[in-house]
């Protein structure tokens, strides 16, 4: 990340995600170790997850060592090393860990089945980033603007991204079942470019510590979005 976040609302806020998260810290990446058969395991290893997490977005993957990961978690290297083989490993399972924070943030997201669901989950977003300390950094796209390069771990971002934009297809494809788009709509093509607005949007508005870009930019983003709206007809009245 390029600009580390102060102790106060930027980072109360990603710390309440966090825990509000915590217990669903259970999705492991292609690359974990099985999870802990015990409550006290997944708590641990969701520690050092948060943990890594936190850093990692304030300070970059590159600048977060693993002996910061363990004085954040207040865990030892045994700990460590007995769920994650190494800190690549450890960097794949922050990657999961930030897509559910994103997810965990929006949760209207999964029952937008109208065009009153989209303005609601625009107006959640721009709440977030509108509290003290916002606009905040994207924790998925400082991670991708870090690793993009990354052999390694591209595919695992690009997947996180797949399954953001995912969530918001499937809304759009209710809208769509519902009569509310025409049929030669995309859902999925359309959730891809509307995050890709969100992205852009986010990281304009992070930079001149304002909301506005990203007001504008998802403002303009349903505007496309109504480009593909079903309009109702309109019968002729008879001629008499």
């Amino acid at each position: 990340m390029t600009s580390p976040v102060s102790g106060g609302g930027a980072a109360a806020l990603i710390r309440n995600s966090y825990r509000v998260g915590i217990v669903s810290v259970s999705a492991r990446s292609s690359t974990a170790r099985p999870l802990p058969v015990t409550e006290r395991g997944r708590r641990s290893r969701a520690a050092i997850i948060d943990a890594a997490a936190m850093l990692m977005y304030q300070r970059g993957v590159g600048l977060t060592t693993l002996d910061d990961v363990l004085a954040a978690a207040g865990a030892g290297k045994s700990q460590l090393y007995h769920y994650f083989d190494s800190k690549a490993d450890l960097v794949a399972a922050v990657i999961e860990r930030q897509l559910e924070l994103v997810l965990a943030q929006q949760p209207t997201l999964e029952h937008i089945d109208s065009w009153e669901g989209i303005d609601g989950w625009v107006e959640g977003v721009l709440a977030i980033h509108s509290a003290p300390g916002g606009p905040f950094a994207c924790p998925l796209g400082t991670m991708a603007s870090e690793l993009k390069n990354d052999k390694a771990f591209a595919p695992l971002l690009d997947a996180a991204f797949r399954r953001w934009e995912a969530a918001l297809a499937r809304g759009l494809q209710r809208i769509q079942d519902r009569g509310g788009l025409v049929a030669e709509a995309d859902p999925a093509r359309l959730a891809t470019a509307v995050i890709a607005a969100l992205q852009g949007g986010m990281l304009l508005a992070r930079v001149r510590g304002d909301v506005a870009p990203l007001q504008d930019t998802l403002f303009s983003a349903v505007v496309q979005l109504h480009q593909w709206e079903r309009k109702a007809t309109t019968r002729k009245p008879r001629a008499r």
